[in-house]
C-alpha cells in the first residue's frame, strides 16, 4: 500500500488526497526504488546492470550488494531517515552505495566531489547529516582526508564510509561493510525496515549559478514516475543501453542513469569523467543506443575530429542540453535538445520527432500530468503563444517547498502553487503537440536599449559557425544602449575567431535579427564553472567588466 513511514520535519509533503489521486491515475509509482531494483533483479537477474572500465555487475549482484550494504549500515549505527553527505563519482560503487541507502531509508545529500568546506559545512548543518560517503582516487584532491577533517569540524557526522580508498581507522570501507554482512542476515534485518513510496528518497540540490545550493527533497514514488516518463518520452525501453559520464549524483544522473536500471532493467555504461575518444569506443564496444550530454560533452564531441573512426551505428539518439543540430550533423546520429530542473520538470524529444522540435526546442514533458505556464516575469500574467515568458510548472514531481528554507519558499511559487523556474521559454505547437524552446534565464538576457536578446538563442546560432566549438553570450555595459552583447568563444582546434563583422554576416545569413548579433568577441580555452560543475556566467560578466574598466583606463 502507498504510504509514508518516515516523516521529516522541514519537508513539504503532498497532501494525502492529492497523493491518492496521483497513485490512482498512475502519476506516481507505488514502489520504493529498493523494491523496484529487487523486481528487476528477479525479472532479469543475469543481465548486466552497470558496466565500467573497472567492473561490470548484474542486476542480481547489484541487488544483493545493496541489501548487504544497507543492512551493514544499520548495524553500524545508521537509522532509517538519517541523512548522509555523498561525495562520490560516476562509478559502479556509487550506484551500489546509493541503492544500499535507498533500501533502508538513509537519505543521500547529493553533493559533488568538487564541493569544499563552505558547501559541505552548510549542507551538513542544514540537512542535519549524520553520515558521510566519499570516494578515493577522484583526481588529485584527497576526499577521504577532507572528509575526516570535516568530520572533526562537525561532530554530528558520526559515520564515515569510503570507497576505492586504502584502509583507514577513521573510515569504514564500502567493501568492508559488504563483506562483513552475509546475505541471509541482511535479508532478515531488512525484513524489519519500513520505507514507503511517499518517503523522501534523496536530498537533491538546486542548480543555481551562484551561492549555496538549496535542498530539494525528492520522493520514491514521484522520482520513479518522472524518470520513467522522461526516458520513455525520448524512446528508451528496457532493451536499451545507455552511457553516462557526468555526475551520477546530479538530478540528471538519477533520472537518466540510476532509476531506469532499477525500474526498467536498462543497462548503463558509466564513466568517471568526460573522455570523448573513450566514450565513443565504449559506445562501439557495448552497442550503446542512447547517450546524454549535460554540459561539456556536446561541445567537446563537436570539436573532436576523428568521430568517423568510430562505429556509432547502434546509437538511436544523443540527447544534449543544446547544440543538437550541429551535434547531429557532426556525428551522423539523431540528436535532440533537453531541459531539466531538479525542482521537477524534464523536457525532451524522441529520435522520430520533427527536426524543428529536436533542434530548436528543448522538447515536451513526458508526463501528461504536468501543467506548464509561461508568465510575464515577476507577474502571474500569461504571455501569448510565441512570446517569451518565464517557465512556471506544477505537477506530480514539482517542488512544493525547499527543505527547511521558508525564506526561499516565499518566492519560489505562484499564488496557486506553480514553481517559478527563472527560465525564459517560448512555446511552439508542432503537429498538435506543444514544445518549449529555452531562451535564457530571467537574468540571462541582454537588454539592448529596451530590446531583449535571449542569450541561449544567440549562442545556438553562433555555435553553428565552423570555427566555434561553443559560445556563451553575456551583457556588457554600454553608455548609450545600457547593455550590448559580448560573446565568449571556445574555438575548434586550429581555427581563428571570426571578426565581429564576419560573425554578424554569418548570423544574419542564418536568419538572426541584426540587433541580436554580438558586438564584441572574446576567446577562452574553457568556460568557468561553479562548484557543482554548472556554467558560471557571472564569472564571465566579471571578466568582461574588468576588461572594459582596464580599457577605459580605470
Amino acid at each position: 500500500m502507498p504510504g509514508r513511514f518516515n516523516r521529516l520535519e522541514g519537508v513539504t509533503y503532498c497532501p494525502p488526497e492529492q497523493a491518492a489521486e496521483y497513485f490512482e491515475r498512475g502519476a506516481w509509482v507505488d514502489l520504493t526504488v529498493g523494491q523496484a531494483l529487487h523486481q528487476s533483479a528477479t525479472r532479469c537477474p543475469d543481465k548486466q546492470a552497470f558496466i565500467s572500465d573497472e567492473r561490470a555487475v548484474t542486476f542480481r549482484e547489484v541487488n544483493e550488494l545493496a541489501d548487504r550494504l544497507g543492512a551493514a549500515l544499520l548495524v553500524l549505527g545508521f537509522k532509517t531517515g538519517d541523512r548522509a553527505i555523498f561525495q562520490m563519482g560516476t562509478t559502479v560503487e556509487t550506484a551500489i552505495a546509493l541503492f544500499g541507502c535507498y533500501k533502508v531509508g538513509i537519505i543521500p545529500v547529493c553533493a559533488v566531489p568538487s564541493y569544499r568546506e563552505i558547501e559541505i559545512g552548510h549542507l551538513t548543518a542544514q540537512s542535519a547529516a549524520t553520515g558521510y560517503f566519499v570516494q578515493g582516487g577522484l583526481g588529485s584532491f584527497d576526499l577521504v582526508a577532507f572528509a575526516k577533517y570535516m568530520k572533526e569540524r562537525h561532530p554530528a557526522l558520526k559515520y564515515l564510509v569510503s570507497a576505492n580508498a586504502p584502509p583507514d581507522p577513521a573510515a569504514r570501507g564500502l567493501d568492508q561493510l559488504i563483506d562483513g554482512m552475509p546475505l541471509e542476515r541482511a535479508r532478515r534485518i531488512l525484513s524489519d525496515v519500513r520505507v514507503g513510496p511517499e518517503d523522501v528518497l534523496s536530498f537533491q540540490l538546486s542548480g543555481g549559478t551562484t551561492g549555496i545550493p538549496k535542498i530539494i527533497p525528492r520522493f520514491h514514488a514521484e522520482y520513479i514516475a518522472q524518470s520513467t516518463a522522461w526516458v520513455r518520452q525520448i524512446g528508451v525501453t528496457g532493451a536499451d543501453k545507455l552511457i553516462y559520464s557526468l555526475p551520477l549524483l546530479h538530478n540528471a544522473g538519477q533520472i537518466y542513469a540510476l532509476i531506469p536500471p532499477a525500474y526498467l532493467g536498462v543497462t548503463v555504461v558509466v564513466m568517471p569523467k568526460v573522455d570523448i575518444p573513450r566514450m565513443l569506443e565504449l559506445i562501439e564496444q557495448h552497442r550503446v543506443t542512447y547517450a546524454m550530454s549535460v554540459g561539456p560533452v556536446a561541445p567537446q564531441l563537436i570539436a573532436y575530429q576523428d568521430v568517423r573512426r568510430h562505429d556509432l551505428s547502434s546509437l538511436r539518439l544523443f540527447v544534449t542540453m543544446s547544440r543538437a543540430e550541429p551535434l547531429e550533423a557532426h556525428i551522423g546520429v539523431r540528436a535532440s535538445n533537453l531541459f531539466g530542473t531538479t525542482e521537477g520538470l524534464v523536457l525532451g524529444s524522441p529520435p522520430e520527432a520533427p527536426a524543428f522540435a529536436r533542434h530548436r526546442t528543448q522538447g515536451a514533458s513526458g508526463s501528461p500530468f504536468d501543467k506548464i505556464r509561461l508568465l510575464e516575469p515577476g507577474s502571474e500574467d500569461p504571455v501569448k503563444i510565441g512570446e517569451m515568458g518565464e517557465l512556471c510548472f506544477k505537477g506530480p514531481s514539482s517542488l512544493r517547498g525547499y527543505y527547511n528554507n521558508p525564506e526561499a519558499n516565499r518566492n519560489a511559487l505562484t499564488s496557486d502553487g506553480f514553481y517559478r523556474s527563472g527560465d525564459m521559454m517560448t512555446a511552439h505547437v508542432i503537429e498538435g503537440k506543444t514544445y518549449y524552446a529555452f531562451e535564457g534565464r530571467t537574468r540571462d538576457n541582454v537588454n539592448r536599449g529596451g530590446e531583449k536578446i535571449g542569450c541561449e538563442e544567440v549562442e545556438q546560432y553562433v555555435s553553428m559557425h565552423p570555427a566555434v566549438a561553443d559560445a556563451k553570450l553575456i551583457p556588457m555595459s554600454d553608455p548609450v544602449y545600457g547593455e550590448k552583447a559580448c560573446v565568449y568563444l571556445v574555438l575548434r582546434p586550429g581555427m581563428d575567431a571570426p571578426s565581429v563583422t564576419e560573425l554578424a554576416g554569418f548570423l544574419i545569413d542564418k536568419g538572426l535579427a541584426k540587433f541580436k548579433c554580438p558586438e564584441r568577441i572574446e576567446t577562452i580555452d574553457a568556460f568557468p564553472v561553479t562548484p557543482v560543475g554548472k556554467l558560471d556566467k557571472m564569472a564571465l560578466r566579471r571578466m568582461i567588466a574588468e576588461k572594459l574598466k582596464q580599457e577605459a583606463g580605470g
